[in-house]
C-alpha cells in the first residue's frame, strides 16, 4: 500500500524537497503561463488558489507558484515554500504606478516596501523594514536590460485594500516622497525573507499608469489591466525573472 504524500496544511504542497528559487505570482493562470516556459513542466499541486509548478529554465530547476490577491494568503505560501526549501523568492505581479514617467507595461523592480499589507504587523513590530535583497534586485536590473526591457526601480506601497473606503489615504505623500508603484503582497515577502535569512526581489509590471485609479473611489470604474500593453508587459516580464533567478543561482554562496 502507497503511503500519501507529505503535504503541507495549507497549500497542500510536499513538505520538503522542492527547488531552491521560485517565481510567485497572484493568478494560478499565470503560473501556468510562467511554467510553459520551462523544460519538464510539471504541476505539483493544485489547492485552492495555490497552484505550483516545478521545471527547468536553461539548467535551473525553478517552482512557479501562486498565491492569491492580498498578503495574509500570500504569506502562507511563501512560509510553506520556504519550509520546503525554497531560499530565493522573486514575486511577477502587476502595480499601479504612482511616479512620474512610468507607464504602463514597464517593469517596476522593487528596492524596498512600505508595509501597508495588514499582515506583518501582526508579527513584528513596524519600524522592522520591508526590503528586497540586493543581490535580487541587481540580477532583476540586469536581466531586464539585457532584454532591452523598458525599468524602474524604487521603493513600492504594499495595500491591503484595494478598493478605497472611508479614510484618508496617504498617497499624496508617498508621491512626492517618490514611491513608484501600488501593490498588494511584496512587503510579506520582504519581511519573511529578511526574518529567515532568505533572499527575495520584486518585479511589478504597470497596469496602470495613473496612481488615481487606485485610489480614487469615482476613478476605479476605468481601471482596466486587461489590455494587451499589461499582457505583452507581464510576458516579457516572465522571461526576464526567470533569467534573474538563473543569475542568483550562479552567484557563489
Amino acid at each position: 500500500m502507497t503511503a500519501a504524500p507529505d503535504l503541507s496544511p495549507v497549500t497542500r504542497i510536499p513538505r520538503t524537497g522542492l527547488p531552491a528559487r521560485a517565481v510567485v505570482v497572484g493568478d494560478p493562470a499565470r503560473a501556468e503561463a510562467v511554467a510553459e516556459l520551462l523544460d519538464d513542466a510539471k504541476e505539483v499541486s493544485y489547492h485552492r488558489e495555490y497552484r505550483v509548478f516545478t521545471g527547468d529554465w536553461q539548467g535551473v530547476s525553478v517552482v512557479v507558484a501562486s498565491h492569491g490577491i492580498g498578503a495574509p494568503g500570500a504569506l502562507l505560501l511563501f512560509q510553506e515554500l520556504a519550509d520546503a526549501g525554497v531560499t530565493a523568492f522573486v514575486r511577477l505581479g502587476t502595480a499601479g504606478a504612482m511616479r512620474a514617467g512610468i507607464r504602463d507595461g514597464d517593469l517596476v523592480i522593487a528596492d524596498a516596501a512600505v508595509r501597508d499589507d495588514g499582515v506583518t504587523q501582526q508579527l513584528i513590530p513596524t519600524a522592522y523594514p520591508a526590503v528586497a535583497a540586493p543581490e535580487a534586485v541587481l540580477a532583476l536590473q540586469r536581466a531586464a536590460r539585457s532584454a532591452g526591457a523598458p525599468y524602474h526601480r524604487g521603493v513600492v506601497w504594499t495595500r491591503a485594500a484595494f478598493q478605497p473606503g472611508f479614510l484618508p489615504l496617504p498617497g499624496d505623500a508617498y508621491e512626492r516622497a517618490g514611491v513608484a508603484a501600488i501593490e498588494m503582497e511584496l512587503s510579506a515577502l520582504f519581511v519573511l525573507a529578511s526574518t529567515r535569512g532568505l533572499t527575495a526581489g520584486g518585479a511589478l509590471v504597470v497596469d496602470g499608469a495613473n496612481a488615481d485609479e487606485l485610489v480614487d473611489e469615482e476613478a476605479t470604474g476605468g481601471y482596466d489591466p486587461h489590455r494587451d500593453v499589461v499582457a505583452d508587459g507581464v510576458a516579457r516580464a516572465a522571461r526576464i525573472t526567470l533569467d534573474a533567478l538563473r543569475l542568483l543561482a550562479a552567484e557563489p554562496r
